[in-house]
């Protein structure tokens, strides 16, 4: 009988068969012993592509490597997909990556180095290369790079995963379920080691022009993580409610109540108030990134956007969830 993986990684996709190309030939040239650990894709919009894809780098694998191919079609989002890989896994150890990374050959071998009895997960380093003058929206994923504990590079035992029930499936999209884990893990008392020689390096994608506004529906999320942690949530997320965000979107209120009411030269101060508080965040941002055309464009759009549907999104979220506001 063959003998059981090191490790199962686990890489959820999702109708991006290029990155998944992309990172299935970076996962076949680790350092690890090729028998030593499997591949599982959970394609989360199963596609004659991804499946090909996957097929093609099995066919260039070495021997003994296994790349099995899962269509996800009970749940949606990552979560539920990654719960998926990880209970078809025969290893004891599961490593978790994105279709949309680049593992270091020597990213398993680090990352179970790493992972002695005392510990049960590992999370490792991530490189996000930027350009010399970064956007606003680029400087925000860079942020990855300074996360606790990311899916996008950890390794967790399966006994542990078994315990705590997996990844919480009401994460239906890519946004918290990562930190819902880790502060899973603390709350258990189970020791999580840091490995920075396991790295991983998450290549920038193109975005659409202001794709923050879009973006801003993960923010749900977060109601849900201050649901289940909201002591770790103030601790590492957000220590206060976005005042900020709150105090924009009150002077629209009061703006559309006083017009409404007739009062327009209230209205207009209100008004007022809101572009002043407007510029003010649009300036803060456009400091920090880069002065060109597109940026400047994208931060005026989204710095009149963004802080009226956080809020819009986080009732939402507080009405499905049924919470405080975070």
């Amino acid at each position: 009988m063959k003998p059981k993986p090191a490790v199962s990684v686990v890489v959820p996709t999702y109708r991006r068969p290029d990155l998944l190309k992309r990172c299935l030939n970076a996962l076949l040239k680790q350092t690890l012993a090729a028998d030593a650990y499997e591949i599982i894709v959970c394609d989360d919009g199963p596609s004659a592509a991804a499946r090909e894809v996957c097929r093609d780098a099995a066919a260039i694998a070495r021997p003994g490597l296994v790349i099995h191919y899962l269509e996800i079609r009970a749940t949606q989002g990552p979560a539920g997909a990654r719960n998926q890989g990880w209970r078809h896994a025969s290893a004891p150890v599961i490593a978790f990556t994105d279709d949309d990374t680049l593992p270091d050959p020597a990213w398993l071998e680090a990352g179970l180095n790493a992972l002695s009895p005392e510990f049960a997960a590992v999370t490792g380093s991530i490189i996000m290369p930027l350009p010399a003058r970064p956007s606003d929206i680029e400087l925000d994923a860079a942020g990855l790079t300074r996360a606790e504990f990311v899916t996008a590079n950890c390794f967790i035992r399966r006994h542990v995963l078994e315990a705590l029930g997996g990844f919480d499936e009401r994460f239906s999209m890519a946004w918290r379920e990562d930190s819902d884990l880790h502060f899973s893990l603390l709350e258990g008392a189970y020791r999580i080691a840091r490995a920075p020689e396991a790295l991983v390096v998450h290549p920038l994608r193109p975005m659409p022009f202001a794709a923050g506004i879009g973006m801003q529906k993960k923010v749900m999320f977060d109601v849900l993580l201050y649901l289940k942690h909201p002591a770790l949530y103030r601790e590492r997320i957000r220590p206060a409610p976005p005042w900020l965000y709150l105090f924009i979107s009150g002077l629209v209120l009061a703006a559309v109540i006083a017009l409404l009411a007739g009062q327009l030269l209230l209205a207009l101060g209100l008004a007022l108030g809101w572009l002043v508080a407007t510029l003010a965040f649009f300036t803060w941002r456009l400091r920090r990134s880069a002065a060109t055309l597109r940026n400047v464009a994208e931060l005026l759009l989204t710095s009149a956007c963004i802080p009226l549907l956080s809020v819009y999104w986080r009732l939402a979220g507080v009405r499905r969830f049924g919470v405080a506001l975070p």
